[in-house]
């Protein structure tokens, strides 16, 4: 899994921006697919009506005040090992903002120890 984070998610791109960055993240993906790296689709995470709930039970709207990043989204993407997956995040759209990161996770679904 690749999670897409956001060095400043107060930022806000202009509706020409989110145009280009969309049609860049379309090729991206595309390109995963011709290789046969692109596992699924992921999705954004929406900031409206984000909650946070902390180890006392109690619920704050949030995360905005706590984190200085934000997480934009993610894809599912096929690899046989972590540096595959490095490679193909390297491709990244997200990658043109300065600060933003692409984190490689495996999925705990079929690794052999989580059901």
């Amino acid at each position: 899994m690749l999670i897409f984070r956001h060095q400043d998610g107060g930022k806000i791109a202009s509706p020409e921006q989110m145009q280009i960055w969309m049609q860049q993240t379309m090729d991206w993906l595309n390109g995963l697919k011709a290789t046969g790296n692109f596992e699924g689709k992921g999705d954004g995470l929406i900031f409206d009506d984000a909650k946070v709930v902390h180890h006392d039970k109690t619920v704050t709207n949030g995360p905005f005040g706590e984190i200085k990043e934000t997480l934009g989204g993610y894809v599912v993407v096929k690899a046989k090992n972590a540096d595959e997956a490095a490679e193909c995040a390297k491709g990244c759209p997200v990658l043109q903002g300065e600060g933003n990161t692409v984190e490689v996770r495996r999925l705990a679904k079929g690794d052999g120890v989580h059901a």
